[in-house]
């Protein structure tokens, strides 16, 4: 069963996720090529996008909180 993420969020990171995630199926190699591999595998362009946009989010999530934490010891 998939879960879906909370809708009420953010609505601009949410646009921008999305962007960033479109943006890297058309653009960027390594994307191409896990798109290709996942829609081999039998996913749709939706589900695809859908972890795309989560794994984002992540390594956003990473910079941010390793900046942070740089900022904490620095002060």
């Amino acid at each position: 069963m998939r879960h879906r993420i909370n809708r009420g969020g953010d609505r601009r990171l949410n646009r921008a996720l999305h962007m960033a995630a479109v943006t890297r199926m058309r653009m960027a190699p390594r994307t191409r090529a896990y798109v290709e591999r996942r829609t081999a595998e039998g996913r749709t362009l939706r589900e695809i996008r859908r972890c795309l946009k989560r794994y984002l989010a992540r390594e956003i999530y990473r910079h941010l909180n390793a900046a942070a934490q740089a900022e904490l010891v620095t002060t």
